[in-house]
């Protein structure tokens, strides 16, 4: 997301002036036509993907015939953790090359070849029953690489072909996509469970093979949509292939070519592509061209410059860490982030759920023996994991993506963003490594240790990350001490927008730079409101 001073940039004025043409945004726009509405479908078809593979290992650890198979790959609690979290060591790689390979082949084909790697994946999987442990763990990297890339390719193909107005629920419909897949493979897993029986001599390996194969099921449907589906119009653009760009845009709104809001919104998305080139052309010359080894070879050098200068190291440190904490509160209301702040939802979150965890500590302590006879003991248990999830349902769960999207100058967002969201895929695998040790060795002491790494993030939050909300980036430039950055990539986005004429069209329009008719947006539904500022989408 970019966001620029309405009144001194043409690019609020344009995304108002769009606004202003496509009407009603959220949910109901989702409807406003079946092409739109199928994309939202689309977007919850891949975030189904990932959160099914996430949730599905779980079930299918703890049966019988799983077990036998996979021999001390179950019964040792390290490589049990090995097993379980291999998965996100393979999405942490899948998520650094996913970039990469959506530039070369195009989102679109990036997205088929994942799909088709994720097949693989599964396939390799299935070869269990009769390879044993080796085909599992090798299976789970495999469809960790395509699952980690499509995490960020599909999320990224859906925001660059919906139109704005839709964006902010495409987010919150991907995330509730998510959540179903994971409910979804419980209960396929407890179903299941009880094929042939739930003992090691009766149960059929079809009990644990059932749920593995039915990821073949969305994985599939998604390959195929893909196929129907077009071109990102922003990669087209950033290909020269700007005809083509204009008729996809066209056909997507169901409006002819030469109407206003196509007009606007092809304008915006060259824009921001000559903006991205000439930031590239100033700072690494040399990798101007679009070859596969360049975009290759920019991916590291880009990345890398953001330890270059301790202004960015401190953005840095305020991304990845806050990912860290965010999986070390022991887990894997967007509408209040910007209401509250940012640090306010995550200060309570973090105290919320360093007591449930202390709470739950003690409950096992003194109950660990004596369950089956101190049922209500159980249920207080669970009501707490319950209440722990609500509290990170509204704090580190969004908030944390918020922060690490907003406090980048937009000619390093993209680069910093990934690296945030590569930290908390690494993440993932180290608290999935350990879990499992942890839980033997130390039993109700794992609850006291996520407990004191939520506190560790409240500490963290206390002193370290700066409150963001409703700065503009000049002011978040201030606040990490990089002054100049922001406005110099304001400066070069203005000259932009002038050249192509965007300037022109919003004068004939009566909406350019500097009438007062333009007003401050209410921002996109996912990354909040920012006041006087508006909020354009990084198309």
């Amino acid at each position: 997301m970019v966001a620029v001073d309405t009144n001194t940039g043409f690019g609020g004025a344009a995304a108002a002036r769009r606004q202003a043409l496509s009407g009603g945004s959220g949910p109901m726009a989702l409807i406003k036509n079946i092409k739109v509405f199928g994309l939202a479908c689309f977007a919850c078809l891949g975030g189904f993907v990932y959160g099914y593979n996430q949730g599905v290992i779980s079930g299918i650890l703890t049966m019988p015939a799983f077990g036998k198979h996979m021999g001390e790959w179950v019964s040792d609690q390290t490589k049990k953790g090995w097993l379980t979290s291999i998965f996100e060591l393979g999405a942490w790689f899948g998520c650094l090359y996913s970039g990469f390979l959506a530039e070369i082949l195009s989102r679109k084909y990036a997205i088929l070849v994942n799909v088709c790697v994720f097949v693989v994946g599964v396939v390799v999987q299935c070869t269990a029953v009769v390879n044993g442990p080796a085909s599992m763990i090798a299976g789970r990297f495999v469809t960790g690489l395509a699952v980690g890339a499509m995490s960020v390719n599909v999320p990224n193909y859906n925001a660059e072909v919906a139109p704005p107005e839709v964006r902010g629920s495409l987010v919150a419909l991907q995330q509730l996509a998510i959540t179903a897949g994971i409910a979804i493979s419980f209960w396929i897993d407890y179903g299941t469970n009880n094929i042939g029986g739930t003992t090691l001599a009766t149960q059929s390996d079809a009990a644990w093979l059932v749920p593995v194969c039915l990821q073949l099921l969305p994985g599939i449907l998604l390959g195929v949509g893909i196929l129907f589906m077009p071109f990102s119009p922003r990669w087209l653009v950033h290909h020269g292939r700007e005809a083509e760009a204009r008729r996809v845009l066209s056909s997507l709104r169901n409006l002819p070519q030469d109407h206003e809001l196509i007009e606007l919104e092809f304008l915006e998305i060259k824009a921001q592509s000559m903006f991205e080139k000439r930031s590239i052309a100033k700072k690494w010359p040399h990798l101007v061209e679009l070859t596969p080894m360049n975009t290759f070879k920019l991916q590291f050098v880009a990345i890398g410059s953001l330890f270059a200068t301790t202004a960015m190291f401190k953005r840095v440190i305020v991304a990845t860490v806050t990912m860290f904490f965010q999986q070390f509160t022991g887990i894997n209301a967007v509408l209040y982030v910007d209401k509250v702040g940012r640090k306010p939802l995550l200060l309570s979150g973090a105290a919320g759920m360093a007591f449930c965890h202390f709470t739950i500590a003690v409950i096992f302590a003194k109950n660990a023996d004596q369950w089956l006879t101190h049922k209500a003991a159980g249920w207080a248990a669970a009501a707490m994991i319950w209440l722990f999830v609500a509290f990170f349902g509204f704090s580190w769960g969004p908030c944390a993506w918020v922060l690490i999207a907003e406090v980048w100058p937009v000619s390093n967002r993209a680069y910093g963003t990934a690296l945030g969201a590569s930290a908390n895929w690494m993440t993932n695998f180290i608290v999935g490594q350990i879990t499992p040790d942890m839980l033997k060795s130390l039993k109700y002491g794992m609850f006291i240790f996520f407990g004191m790494m939520t506190v560790g993030g409240f500490v963290f939050v206390w002193f370290v990350v700066p409150e963001t909300k409703r700065l503009t980036l000049e002011e978040m430039d201030i606040l990490f001490g990089s002054v100049g950055t922001a406005q110099a990539d304001a400066t070069r986005m203005d000259e932009i927008n002038k050249e192509i004429g965007l300037d022109g069209v919003l004068d004939r329009l009566g909406q350019g730079n500097g009438d007062e008719k333009t007003s401050p947006s209410s921002g996109d539904d996912s990354d909040g409101k920012m006041k006087g500022v508006k909020q354009v989408e990084e198309i």
